[in-house]
């Protein structure tokens, strides 16, 4: 038998003012039997670096079509598309071709290195994707099964609370 997702619950209440994005968002997301809590936070970070009305979550790793993250125009084309990791140079191709822009989001520090000074000659060529690495140390500590968090996003940090604990959470452009 299969296992099957953990169904989350998150409350966030986002103040960008990088971005100038003031928003509540009450999201029910999916979280793969083969994703860790670290990685879920990670997407979770992802969703808040870049939160819109139209921003969704997708089938993530159940589906190589599609990304984590992305945000559709009302035509059903690709705004935006969030993939998180070390994807390879053929999904870097394939997502920059389908959709506006491309962000990808690094967040394991020695694995992303290595796989930086790989890729970084190849994707200069893509003039629709920008890279970054996420900072957080222990967010997996926040998980639970029903969130209620508040972000706090200024000068390219992050602030996250969840009423017990305090994160800061910092993003480097590769």
């Amino acid at each position: 038998m299969a296992i099957s997702s953990t169904i989350i619950k998150v409350s966030i209440n986002i103040a960008d003012m990088d971005r100038n994005y003031y928003q509540s968002h009450d999201l029910t997301v999916a979280q793969h039997p083969s994703e860790t809590d670290y990685r879920f936070m990670i997407r979770l970070i992802a969703f808040m670096l870049n939160a819109s009305e139209r921003l969704s979550f997708t089938r993530g790793l159940s589906s190589d079509e599609e990304p984590d993250v992305w945000e559709k125009t009302l035509t059903d084309e690709i705004d935006l598309w969030i993939d998180l990791g070390q994807p390879d140079e053929k999904r870097i191709r394939k997502a920059c071709g389908r959709a506006r822009q491309v962000k990808i989001y690094t967040y394991n520090e020695r694995k992303a290195k290595v796989w930086w000074e790989l890729q970084n000659q190849k994707l200069e060529r893509f003039s629709n994707l920008n890279v970054f690495h996420i900072n957080a140390p222990d967010i997996e500590s926040m998980i639970n099964r029903s969130m209620q968090l508040n972000c706090n996003i200024q000068d390219g940090e992050i602030y996250l609370n969840d009423g017990n604990l305090n994160q800061v959470i910092t993003l480097d452009k590769l």
